[in-house]
């Protein structure tokens, strides 16, 4: 029997207002699968770290003769959807073109209507992937795929009924494909991790989130669902060594999640005697930790995490469903900092009904906390998010207003808030000031940040937001 080809495309394009690339796990993760379940040659090109022009991509794509095509795409992204597709369908006239990731599980059927795709997967990909894959090896259609959203032969946009289960199991999973990509390419570039470049492994081990936040994604479910202690650390050793790695970031929503699975990672790391650096972009749940689970973290190799403060407001938190304990947060992020872990810290300002007052107690707290670095975000509406619901109803001015074109996620212009523009972004700017501009911070910056003559490198960013508008 031919192989089946599948070609998988990482879509985006690097700006001078968003430098940071990152291996594409989603990818990885579904052509491992694809890999291990049928006979199939498969293609990763990522458009974004490589920073390529559609026709470049294209190129590759035509060369390859793929039967299928699919396209994963940030909302940061999405943008060039649909002139991807456009020229996929030229350069491989008979390819199925497939969407995925989280910009399509957030807009659902929309994305269809914005693109001449011929499916759309929302949610997690392999199960619908893989029955995609197995209709056109086998000549069958799509009509009985659950949940996919998909263009029927009079083009008509249709939805499937139901939807297939989420993967129980996920140490079932096989190890993401990083042999179908050149890590190289990211050692060059700037990673999720405000640290600077290294060779690097990104691995995410749980999906789902527990908590409610009102402005988050919600692509795996409410349910904490995660792989064991054994599978993380079977899973750096083997890349470990067939990559000769020693850095991981780990990508989950909230690794700590479950204490007893995070103490018997870093137990089977000490017996297992595993030499690594480990850091989390993506944040802890810094309320949550504990000393033992500090311990932990800083045995396993961890130097450097972010905390997802967001608000110092009680008021906002409750609001915004994060429910964050503010000085559980700073007692964590305090016991991280005294092991010599470099921490970041995540914000967000313009909240609905937020008053200047309580942006006043959000940079208070972040100023006032051991945090070496902090982001002082604008809060965004994506859409599928009750914060997205909230300004559809409250602030479609707002909403219409948005653009993710040449921007990173601090350089959106958008005002949820009960406060006129100039005040909240007076308030923004003076949070980059008061944080940065303090000489007992700037010491410890230098004296924990990895590779310190790497430093300079983020001047231009830092400048342009201590002085501009954000």
């Amino acid at each position: 029997m031919t192989k089946l080809r599948l070609a998988l495309i990482n879509v985006g394009r690097m700006t001078a207002n968003f430098l940071v690339v990152t291996p594409p796990l989603g990818l990885l993760s579904l052509a491992a699968y694809v890999r291990r379940e049928m006979s199939a040659e498969i293609l990763v090109i990522d458009q974004w770290a490589e920073n390529l022009e559609t026709s470049d991509v294209m190129r590759r794509v035509a060369a390859f003769a793929p039967d299928v095509v699919g396209f994963h795409a940030l909302t940061a992204s999405a943008l060039l959807l649909a002139e991807m597709v456009r020229a996929a369908r030229k350069a491989v006239p008979g390819a199925w073109t497939v969407l995925g990731g989280p910009h399509v599980s957030a807009v659902g059927a929309q994305v269809m209507e914005d693109t001449a795709a011929d499916a759309a997967v929302v949610g997690e990909g392999e199960l619908s992937l893989e029955r995609i894959l197995l209709a056109r090896r086998d000549g069958g259609g799509m009509g009985d795929i659950p949940g996919l959203i998909w263009r029927n032969g009079t083009q008509e946009i249709v939805t499937n009924p139901g939807s297939l289960p989420y993967v129980e199991d996920l140490d079932s999973l096989p190890f993401p494909a990083y042999d179908l990509i050149d890590l190289n390419v990211y050692r060059r570039a700037r990673s999720m991790a405000q640290v600077p470049p290294r060779r690097y492994i990104t691995m995410m081990t749980s999906r789902g989130c527990p908590y409610s936040c009102m402005y988050c994604h919600n692509i795996f479910g409410k349910r904490f669902r995660s792989q064991s202690a054994e599978r993380i650390v079977d899973e750096i050793c083997h890349f470990i060594s067939v990559f000769k790695v020693s850095e991981f970031e780990f990508v989950d929503d909230i690794f700590n999640c479950d204490p007893k699975r995070l103490a018997a990672f870093a137990d089977l790391v000490a017996k297992r005697n595993v030499k690594i650096r480990i850091c989390f972009p993506n944040a802890l749940r810094c309320d949550i930790l504990t000393e033992d689970s500090v311990e932990a973290l800083v045995s396993a190799g961890t130097y450097y995490t972010a905390c997802a403060l967001e608000t110092g407001s009680p008021r906002i938190q409750k609001l915004v469903k994060k429910n964050l304990n503010i000085p559980r947060f700073l007692q964590g992020v305090d016991m991280l900092a005294k092991r010599g872990v470099y921490t970041h810290g995540f914000t967000m300002f313009g909240f609905p009904t937020e008053t200047e007052e309580e942006m006043n107690q959000t940079i208070d707290v972040a100023c006032g906390s051991q945090l070496h670095t902090a982001t002082f975000f604008t809060v965004t509406p994506y859409a599928n998010t009750a914060l997205y619901a909230w300004a559809q109803e409250n602030r479609p001015e707002q909403l219409a207003a948005i653009s993710h074109e040449n921007s990173d996620y601090t350089g959106i212009r958008v005002n949820l808030s009960d406060m006129r523009d100039e005040v909240l972004f007076s308030c923004q700017r003076r949070a980059w000031r008061k944080f940065y501009l303090n000489p007992k911070r700037i010491m410890r910056i230098v004296r924990v940040f990895p590779r310190p003559y790497y430093l300079p490198a983020y001047l231009p960013l830092l400048t342009r937001r201590l002085f501009n508008r954000v």
